[in-house]
């Protein structure tokens, strides 16, 4: 075992670890959203010409705080204010509710809050503890989304898969009714209960599933292809990649007790996904990061469809 996987396996930061402020000692959502400094409105103002003359059909989003331009939309677009989004979330987890970080991102043009769900999960005798995230956009290129995201505890790896029995993640365009649409939203993610229920199936399923080793160096190359025409700078990152994650899967001491299973492989992938080293790190890879965490990681899901798929 290389001599720094124990510390590298068990020093850890959740996904969103750097981004937003963290707000966990608010006492209620009014609280944390001034300390996130989400504490502004959008307002909406007609569009012209540098000459003074109304451009129909479009307005601009503004915000309160400084007057910046978020975004021009159509005059179909309703704004959800950030006190709304804190308000939904409020009266859909009710009394009980944490919320762990809030921020923006662009300027104010996307905003986020994450909340730690009060239930507890044990899923494969391990705490599994579930966020709800609930994000907006301003600018008019995205939609108002909700989404479950659970982290494996021991390593702090998110476990937001595409399950193929459970919704985890409803959203909506600004446009029509929101009131209505948010409505539908709070029926919708009631049923968090019922996503960690089938994560915990899924779960189950995965254990019984045997993966040898050789089938794991398979998955593997599949989920980190190689290009047949690859120059050989190409082939030496690909081949650094592809030994990360086989040290995740081999070498994880959190992974041992859980035998040659394909819900081993599916942490490792997880881990490999939501810890790795970027071989070129962007400016943006934390936002980057954090989208998976909204959207989902499409390398955990492929995964979990490779186990499935080949059992």
């Amino acid at each position: 075992m290389p001599a720094n996987v124990e510390s590298m396996f068990y020093v850890r930061e959740t996904p969103w670890h750097g981004l937003g402020v963290k707000v966990a000692s608010a006492l209620s959502s009014a609280e944390a959203i001034q300390i996130a400094g989400l504490d502004w409105n959008v307002n909406q103002h007609p569009v012209k010409t540098d000459d003074g003359i109304d451009i129909p059909s479009y307005k601009a989003n503004i915000r309160s705080s400084d007057n910046k331009v978020l975004g021009v939309v159509t005059d179909r677009y309703k704004v959800v204010q950030n006190s709304e989004a804190f308000a939904f979330t409020d009266g859909l987890l009710g009394e009980g509710v944490t919320y762990e970080t809030a921020g923006s991102l662009s300027g104010g043009k996307k905003i986020w809050l994450l909340a730690k769900l009060p239930e507890k999960y044990t899923i494969m005798g391990e705490n599994v503890e579930p966020y709800l995230l609930f994000s907006n956009s301003h600018d008019g290129n995205g939609a108002i989304r909700v989404a479950m995201t659970p982290v494996r505890v021991v390593c702090q790896n998110t476990l937001n898969l595409a399950l193929r029995t459970a919704k985890r993640a409803w959203s909506t365009v600004h446009v029509g009714d929101l009131a209505e649409k948010m409505d539908e939203a709070h029926s919708t993610l009631a049923l968090a209960e019922d996503y960690m229920r089938g994560l915990k199936d899924e779960f189950e399923r995965l254990e019984r599933i045997y993966v040898s080793d050789q089938k794991v160096m398979e998955y593997i190359d599949m989920l980190i292809p190689l290009e047949s025409d690859a120059s050989e700078y190409r082939k030496k990152n690909i081949e650094k990649l592809r030994n990360d994650m086989k040290m995740r899967y081999f070498d994880a001491p959190d992974l041992h007790h859980l035998g040659k299973s394909g819900y081993r492989f599916v942490c490792a992938v997880s881990d490999f996904a939501t810890h790795s080293s970027v071989l070129r790190r962007s400016k943006r890879h934390q936002e980057n990061m954090f989208s998976k965490t909204v959207t989902g990681n499409p390398m955990i899901d492929k995964a979990y469809s490779i186990v499935l798929d080949m059992a």
